[in-house]
């Protein structure tokens, strides 16, 4: 998409009168400048006269109206859909060949758990998810480390550590606790012992069902469940899950191994579920509206706007596409998971107005990680692996560098932020008619590391937050059968334990395929490789050639950054049965595969 040259727009709407087109090549940025305000203010009163916000498109803040407004999201609807289509095309033909006769003979009906690994092999793999299956995943899928690694890596945004003298949510017997936290040869602990030092661990997905104001057709009980440290080991591993439907079953490893393997299923349903709706609000509502409030208060010529353009490429035709294919009666939401649709959109803006998601300082990259204990916290051991932690850092740090280097070129000190108009305005919009949440405001908004600190949070939105659970991440980790559906099937959550036919609660052959051909829709491989990655997020052309000198090398950086990491990425494989201390290989991080921008 060509960007829409607002300033000559808005001045000929303003004016009434024709103009000559200006080559935006030759005009360098500039921040707020008093000489040239009265100038600069024409571009932004104009805009605000043509676009406005209208109702939030599946819920959360507003999204953009008026004639611009409805401009930027048709066009960006036509990227959205652009991509959207080639994707369609490959997994269309994946489809296909799922369906050939003889790999539905390999299914065997899909009867047991080991049936289900054979839907990824013949299919998929070469088109829609070229880079395969996490290698690991489908081998390994009944081990508990597998499972409880998932929580630092294929969904990082739901687990928190307990802190000492918390109140319990639940309680479990502390006969099975001592003897899953033992070894052969050493007592284990209970579980007050497990909160006291710092070890216990605990994801609360019970809520979710509070949203849900209709009957599905499929179940999900919204699970809560613990995890802990092992205090010999020092793995990560899980200790309970509770159901939270009707009789309330706690589950355990001490279960039999049906019983606890469909327990897991249930709670990676909700899980799932949870991972999906919190990067919608957390990446798509959040970063909207910052970006609506910035245009609705900087000039065109402000290189602040100019980078947010950059990062939010495409991003209005999403949300128009989760209201038409996600959340209807029908949709993919009600037949693919354990919740409906509607319960989705509901999720999603309490998500974001509590500030769960949609809280933006809150949310900065590592805040979030502290506050919930797994980085840096105060009490109880570190975390042996982290593994999106220490994917996601390095290429936090290339975006914080550029964003650095960015600011500096334009900003010489922090009085200098605080005395750029435009940016503070930018801070009145986002926490007034923008409804952005925990936004700094021109009060706290004083220092060229507070502005740094926001623009990085955006680029890190719209990448990495965003990808880890959504497009290739699904196909390739995240909504992997058996262990990753998105709801139970056919029967409804478990009163008694007793299980023994574990398959009976998973979609059937022609529902699972339609759950991995929808996961693929969301795939992106045709972007890897391409400059449509992660590795060329700031490299555009015509905007470096309007930014200052240092920005353009800062671009060449970060991009040898990224090439760097990928290399890492790419060689990663198990070495005696793990990588990054879990049983699979996880490369959903990969920068030169993951886009640079939000996608579907």
């Amino acid at each position: 998409m060509k960007p829409v040259h607002f300033l000559a727009a808005s001045i000929a709407t303003a004016a009434a009168i024709p103009i000559q087109h200006v080559d935006k090549r030759l005009v360098l940025y500039t921040v707020s400048n008093p000489l040239l305000q009265v100038v600069r203010n024409v571009d932004i009163t104009a805009k605000r006269l043509l676009l406005s916000y209208g109702a939030g498109t599946g819920g959360g803040p507003p999204s953009p109206a008026g004639l611009l407004g409805l401009t930027a999201v048709a066009s960006d609807v036509v990227i959205t859909n652009t991509e959207l289509a080639a994707q369609t095309l490959i997994d269309l033909e994946d489809n296909r060949k799922a369906k050939l006769a003889e790999n539905i003979d390999k299914l065997n009906g899909l009867q047991t758990l080991e049936d289900y690994k054979q839907l990824y092999n013949g299919s998929w793999i070469d088109a829609s998810a070229p880079t395969g299956i996490s290698p690991g995943l489908l081998a390994n899928y009944t081990q508990d480390l597998l499972f409880s690694m998932q929580r630092l890596s294929t969904n990082p945004y739901a687990v928190k550590r307990l802190a000492p003298g918390e109140t319990l949510p639940f309680v479990v017997d502390d006969t099975i606790v001592t003897s899953l936290t033992g070894t052969d040869t050493v007592t284990g602990i209970d579980l007050a012992t497990l909160l006291s030092e710092g070890r216990l661990f605990y994801v609360d997905h019970s809520g979710i069902k509070d949203f849900e104001t209709e009957v599905s057709d499929n179940y999900a009980g919204g699970c809560d469940a613990y995890f802990f440290i092992h205090p010999t080991t020092a793995e990560f591993l899980p200790l309970a899950i509770r159901t939270n439907y009707q009789s309330n079953l706690i589950y355990t490893p001490h279960d039999t191994p049906d019983d606890w393997m469909l327990a897991k299923i249930m709670f990676n349903a909700d899980d799932l579920f949870m991972a999906q709706f919190y990067h919608f609000s957390g990446s798509h509502f959040v970063s909207e509206a910052i970006f609506q409030a910035a245009i609705q208060t900087l000039s065109e010529e402000h290189p602040v706007l100019a980078i947010l353009r950059r990062l939010m490429y495409g991003a209005f035709g999403i949300r128009p596409l989760a209201v038409s294919v996600l959340f209807p009666v029908g949709g993919l939401i009600d037949r693919h998971f354990g919740y409906s649709g509607r319960a989705a959109e509901s999720y999603s803006t309490y998500l974001y107005e509590s500030g769960i998601s949609g809280a933006v300082q809150g949310n900065y990259f590592k805040a979030n990680l502290k506050r919930r204990g797994l980085i840096e916290s105060p009490f109880g051991p570190e975390l042996t692996h982290f593994p999106f932690y220490e994917d996601a850092l390095p290429l936090w740090n290339a975006m914080h560098t550029f964003m650095t280097t960015l600011v500096h070129s334009y900003y010489p000190n922090d009085a200098a932020v605080a005395g750029d108009n435009e940016i503070l305005n930018w801070m009145d919009e986002a926490n007034g008619p923008a409804e952005v949440v925990d936004f700094p405001n021109r009060a706290t908004m004083n220092s060229r590391a507070k502005l740094i600190d926001v623009l990085t949070h955006v680029a890190h939105l719209v990448s990495t937050a965003h990808h880890v659970v959504n497009t290739n991440a699904l196909m390739t980790a995240g909504a992997v059968l058996p262990l990753n559906p998105g709801g139970l099937f056919n029967h409804p959550i478990p009163t008694t334990k007793g299980a023994t036919d574990i398959a009976k609660y998973l979609p059937d052959v022609d529902k699972a395929i339609a759950y991995i051909f929808n996961t693929g829709l969301f795939s992106r491989p045709l972007i890897a490789g391409t400059d449509r990655t992660m590795v060329h997020m700031f490299d555009d052309p015509l905007m470096l050639a309007r930014m200052k000198p240092a920005v353009r090398t800062a671009n060449n950086v970060f991009k040898a950054t990224m090439e760097a990491r990928s290399f890492i990425v790419k060689g990663r494989h198990l070495i005696n049965g793990l990588s990054q201390g879990m049983p699979f290989v996880w490369k959903t991080l990969d920068p030169d595969v993951a886009p640079w921008s939000l996608t579907v």
